[in-house]
């Protein structure tokens, strides 16, 4: 048992440890629970290996559907959660992104506009470091300029680019939360593509860098090793308490708070509201209208690689990748009429010879002699992209809980996720896309991959109805005072950028919701 803390945070990944640090430095006293291991920037390690250590190692999810989330892949178990192993590739949703419903008569709107978020997207970016450049970045919505300049191309940037060049089409440095420069005590990247294993030099911005140091230089505490199996709430329901935890030794606990933060993965937020079942939360806690789950969204993965005569060193650089091109951003740009959303490219990303997203398993389809020489070539010549496909929200794609329990008592959660038929025919738009991009720079072979599976959110989003959303503009979860919701899974459209730095800005603009709050009590 602790003492009661003004605010407890359930997960400490790149939303919840951003919240840590805001709210402690405003002088709030703070308990970060973490159900995964402690972790230091020390015990990472560049390698293959320990980009599977850092992903998901909690309780199994059951994944059902025509295009299964990849939980496994997304999701992070331990100190810093996903935020350990995300490529920091952070471009902005645009303002199109928030108005889908308004705007198209598809998906949802959220409850507020791009020009509320603009201002945290700035000082996130100053925060955690971004390196880009604003100007050649024409698509990019109003904003502060980078705060580093851009990354560096590499030959396989170059290659690619020439393919847009041809097209009569721009590209622009990808912009990523990497060192470009020393930064706030950090070095420089080495350029050398591990940043999925946990970068273990700080040169990447994730929770172990930026944030966790911050909350912790200011009295914040984090409690690992203690999985949250419910929200408590006083009789009236109106009021979180606290949470229930188990630690590692089986001892259930129970922590008491002022204000309640779910922060935690995707799936996990809606997993522990639906497990909150109580005589005033019959359903599981937010879900009076059965809105919890409901509404997962993935980013379909569109994977256009080629092979080129001329060197590309596929090795160098970030694992997010060198340049961006956002020329298909526009909701209805698209020449299929039955296409209907966003894409992004992320142009030349580093690549290893095999494994996780390797060179090896671009062409899964090969083995023996004809593998070797395909790996012979493309060691010298190969150049890959990658599209962040939209996916629209559809209210069947939902996490719900299964009868089984895990080792915690708690009931395993199960996720269904099928595309929406306009969100699978701009997948297939995009490879079309990249097709001609890899012809144009002059590959000699060009093929495409499988849909592949990028970041999870939804489940629990923000919207002005509570009969259609789960919580208002800030994360508050309708129907009850001091329970936050915070992450991904706010989202009530995916967009088509990497939600990462949404995120945190999300959650900056929540923490400073709460410092007025408070003040206006006190």
């Amino acid at each position: 048992m602790r003492r009661k803390v003004d605010v407890l945070i359930v997960g400490s990944g790149a939303s919840g440890s951003a919240l840590a640090a805001h709210l402690s430095e405003a002088g709030k006293s703070v308990l970060v629970v973490e159900g995964g291991k402690t972790r230091r920037t020390t015990d990472l390690v560049s390698s293959a290996l320990n980009a599977r250590r850092v992903k998901w190692t909690g309780t199994p999810v059951v994944e059902t559907g025509t295009h299964p989330i990849g939980h496994p892949f997304n999701s992070a178990f331990g100190l810093g959660g996903a935020g350990m192993h995300h490529y920091a590739v952070w471009p902005r949703l645009h303002p199109e992104d928030f108005t889908m419903r308004h705007d198209h008569g598809v998906g949802l709107d959220w409850p507020f506009r791009y020009d509320a978020l603009a201002p945290f997207y700035d000082r996130v970016q100053a925060e955690a470091g971004v390196s880009g450049d604003a100007e050649q970045e024409l698509w990019r919505p109003p904003g502060a300029p980078y705060p580093m300049g851009p990354v560096p191309v590499f030959a396989q940037g170059r290659v690619l680019a020439r393919g847009f060049e041809k097209l009569g089409r721009r590209v622009a440095p990808l912009p990523l939360a990497v060192t470009s420069q020393p930064y706030k005590g950090r070095p420089v990247c080495l350029w050398d593509g591990w940043c999925d294993s946990g970068c273990p030099i700080g040169a990447l911005a994730n929770p172990l860098t930026v944030y966790l140091p911050r909350a912790k230089a200011h009295g914040a505490h984090v409690l690992t090793e203690h999985v949250v199996t419910a929200v408590l709430t006083d009789a009236t329901g109106r009021r979180a308490t606290g949470v229930q935890a188990k630690g590692p030794d089986g001892v259930v606990v129970t922590l008491q708070a002022d204000v309640v933060i779910l922060a935690a993965f995707t799936v996990e937020n809606a997993r522990v509201l639906l497990a909150s079942r109580s005589d005033a939360h019959p359903s599981g806690i937010g879900n009076a209208h059965d809105r919890v789950g409901r509404g997962i969204t993935s980013h379909t993965a569109g994977l256009v690689y080629g092979l080129f005569d001329e060197p590309t060193d596929p090795y160098l650089g970030a694992f997010g990748g060198q340049l961006l091109n956002q020329d298909h951003y526009g909701k209805r740009s698209h020449r299929d009429a039955a296409a209907f959303g966003s894409y992004q490219w992320m142009l030349a990303q580093a690549v290893r010879p095999n494994d996780l997203l390797g060179i090896a398993t671009a062409r899964a389809d090969l083995i023996g002699p004809e593998l070797d020489t395909f790996m012979r070539r493309a060691a010298h010549g190969f150049a890959g992209m990658t599209a962040v496909v939209e996916d629209l929200p559809v209210d069947s794609n939902r996490v719900t809980l299964q009868a089984d329990r895990d080792r915690h008592g708690v009931p395993i959660a199960q996720v269904e996720h099928t595309m929406d038929p306009a969100s699978v025919a701009l997948w297939q738009a995009s490879l079309e896309d990249g097709k001609a991009v890899l012809t144009a720079a002059g590959a000699r072979e060009v093929w495409t991959g499988p849909p592949g599976r990028m970041h999870i959110m939804g489940g629990t989003s923000m919207g002005t109805d509570p009969t259609r959303s789960v919580t208002d503009a800030y994360g508050r979860v309708h129907g009850l005072d001091n329970l936050y919701v915070a992450g991904p899974s706010l989202f009530p459209t995916s967009g088509g950028v990497n939600p990462t730095f949404t995120a945190i800005a999300l959650a900056v603009r929540t923490a400073d919701h709460l410092i007025q709050q408070g003040k206006a009590t006190s």
